[in-house]
């Protein structure tokens, strides 16, 4: 038999795998996994290491140019 701690412990898992979810769907990650990432970056050409593409599937620039990128588009 659950208790009130371990229905707590489920509910918040719940959430935030919802919230993980929509935060995807609405950065456009959704569906998306390493393997739509770019090995290249898109801008300067080096390769893009194995761990930025698995926590940002779909990725086409190297983290340098990812911020390059978004100071020159704020």
């Amino acid at each position: 038999m659950t208790d009130e701690i371990d229905r707590a412990t489920e509910r918040t898992e719940e959430l935030i795998s919802d919230a993980l979810a929509e935060q995807a769907r609405r950065a456009g990650f959704a569906g998306k996994t390493a393997a739509d990432s770019a090995e290249y970056c898109d801008d300067c050409g080096d390769a893009i290491p194995a761990a930025r593409r698995a926590a940002v599937p779909g990725c086409l620039l190297c983290v340098s140019c990812q911020a390059a990128h978004e100071r020159t588009h704020r």
